[in-house]
């Protein structure tokens, strides 16, 4: 699986190159850096033989643009649902410096449609917001495009899955095959907390962008390979007991939510071998409690900051075993 992550990253960082000169003055989302997140860049999966590599990639608005997220209903507010309204911004000084763009606000619409591509609106919008199917479909082009032009397509063979909020495809030689997912969104603020393309529940609003803690989480459990003992089975407790679960109708997040929280309250030297079923135990226990209240709490609490190398996440209130958050832990996680 690392080798799978380490190809998967080699690859982003190809297509990267060609999607800033694709899109280079062009109308469309700037694309940042691919970040790994997911159970596979976590160290762990929850099907051994059928890991999908997911990559995130944020996006920032083009010139002309600005983005803007905005939470709708109460309901939404409280399921941290968001919208990404796209506004058109004046370029009229930018115009006058030389820059040959013409300012979507005070042009006539017929000089702008002879003579300049159409605004992001136009293209991948929905009234006011961004649209993720029709992103979706746009990251599904580009990388059809892309792919010929890479050096892997000459021992590689892709194959492109039907796009709805994400962009997926196999890569396979005859001998290996990795499935790789690309999702994209937004950052929040300078916060490793992003709206993103992936649907908390089904039938998503083509305009719905969740809350999402992947980069957080996956900084979490790097930081916790770091600080683990050489025998540390944190990932393989995480494993075992998802697989135990399949078919019962707990989700693999809420699992890996769970696990989380005892992370963060046990400390790493009692997560080695000889702990492997006290944690298991510990783990089935604070199930039944969730199941019992009703209840489980985001690991990650917003806000969360980072600064270099370093995030620093504030935890929400600990599933509880009885136990407490150790004092030289607190409730801030330092990468």
């Amino acid at each position: 699986m690392e080798g799978g992550c380490m190809w998967t990253r080699t690859l982003m960082e190809h297509f990267a190159i060609y999607f800033r000169r694709v899109l280079s003055n062009s109308f469309y989302p700037v694309l940042q850096g691919a970040i790994g997140v997911g159970s596979a860049f976590e160290g762990w999966s929850p099907r051994e033989q059928d890991v999908v590599y997911q990559v995130l990639i944020p996006m920032t608005p083009p010139r002309g643009h600005s983005f803007h997220l905005e939470l709708g209903t109460a309901w939404q507010r409280r399921l941290r649902n968001f919208h990404i309204r796209v506004q058109q911004e004046c370029t009229c000084t930018s115009e006058q410096q030389g820059e040959h763009m013409l300012c979507f606000l005070h042009h006539p619409e017929e000089e702008l449609r002879r003579h300049q591509d159409p605004s992001l609106l136009h293209t991948l919008g929905t009234g006011s917001y961004l649209d993720v199917e029709k992103t979706a479909r746009w990251f599904y082009q580009l990388v059809r495009a892309i792919w010929p032009a890479l050096l892997e397509s000459h021992r590689w063979h892709l194959v492109l899955l039907p796009p709805r909020r994400s962009c997926q495809f196999k890569v396979t030689n005859g001998r290996e095959s990795y499935r790789i997912e690309i999702l994209f969104g937004v950052r929040q603020g300078n916060s490793d907390v992003f709206v993103s393309c992936q649907p908390r529940q089904a039938h998503a609003s083509s305009t719905i962008w969740p809350e999402s803690y992947a980069v957080a989480e996956m900084k979490f459990f790097r930081y916790i390979a770091r600080q683990a003992p050489p025998d540390s089975l944190h990932l393989k407790c995480l494993q075992f007991f998802t697989h135990l679960q399949l078919g019962l109708g707990f989700s693999t997040y809420t699992i890996k939510t769970i696990v989380m929280h005892l992370l963060s309250i046990l400390p790493a030297s009692q997560w080695r071998r000889r702990h492997f079923v006290s944690r298991l135990m510990d783990i089935s226990e604070s199930l039944r409690v969730c199941v019992e209240r009703r209840r489980l709490n985001h690991f990650i609490d917003f806000p969360l900051y980072t600064t270099k190398d370093c995030v620093r996440i504030k935890v929400v209130d600990s599933l509880s075993l009885g136990r407490e958050t150790p004092q030289s832990l607190g409730n801030v996680w330092d990468c």
